[in-house]
């Protein structure tokens, strides 16, 4: 059954200092934004891509991206003040499609980390089928960190893990779960978090690397260019 992949592009990136959305900097000869649509575009059965723009912003971003869709149809939404209330607008631009089950797993990727491979979000799509959620971790940096079940296959064991994006779960829990925290008026720093509070699910560790880095500092731009 095929998933659907929103990626977020609604940050202001004030820390890069570059006057502008982080996500549209460039990046190997397009922009931060186009080298993680153009991987999220190669990913199989994906039935919808979602992207999430800052309000007023979606000039610049159709002329980052336009050139990449080829045949294909990406749906555009104007995020909100909060993360969460960006994730919720796409969920609610998804929610016909995954009440029909034409869509069982949706994955929420922050395009800032242009380095996403296709491959991870396929294991992170696949867990999320098998377990209800998955969540990317890598060695503990300077990010987020969270406990989690380590999916199978996986030999570290229990571990404090720094978290990334994709992160998938299956589709109707989550749309429940963002229902739910709507009726409530809550909020959450990241989609695990929510799912943790309204969620009746299993959120698993997929292991990835360092190298799904966040454009996050002036620094990282050149590093991505390095690594990409």
């Amino acid at each position: 059954m095929p998933a659907a992949i929103v990626l977020l592009a609604a940050g202001s990136g004030s820390r890069v200092g570059a006057g502008m959305n982080k996500v549209l900097l460039p990046l190997g000869g397009s922009t931060v934004l186009g080298r993680s649509l153009a991987t999220a575009l190669t990913v199989p059965e994906v039935a919808r891509v979602v992207l999430v723009v800052r309000s007023g912003e979606e000039p610049q971003v159709a002329e980052a991206v336009v050139g990449l869709l080829g045949e294909r149809e990406v749906l555009v939404v104007a995020g909100g003040q909060t993360r969460h209330a960006s994730e919720w607008q796409a969920l609610r631009v998804l929610a016909p499609d995954i009440e029909s089950g034409a869509v069982d797993v949706v994955a929420i990727h922050d395009s800032a980390r242009p380095l996403a491979g296709a491959d991870l979000y396929h294991a992170t799509i696949t867990a999320a089928r098998e377990y209800g959620g998955a969540i990317p971790t890598a060695p503990l940096g300077h990010l987020l960190t969270r406990a989690l079940e380590p999916v199978a296959g996986d030999a570290d064991g229990h571990r404090l893990v720094g978290v990334q994006t994709p992160q998938s779960f299956r589709a109707p829990e989550l749309l429940a779960a963002y229902s739910a925290a709507a009726a409530d008026g809550a909020e959450f720093t990241d989609t695990a978090g929510c799912l943790e509070r309204y969620g009746r699910m299993a959120i698993v560790a997929v292991p990835s690397t360092r190298g799904n880095l966040k454009v996050t500092f002036p620094e990282d731009v050149a590093l991505a260019e390095a690594l990409g």
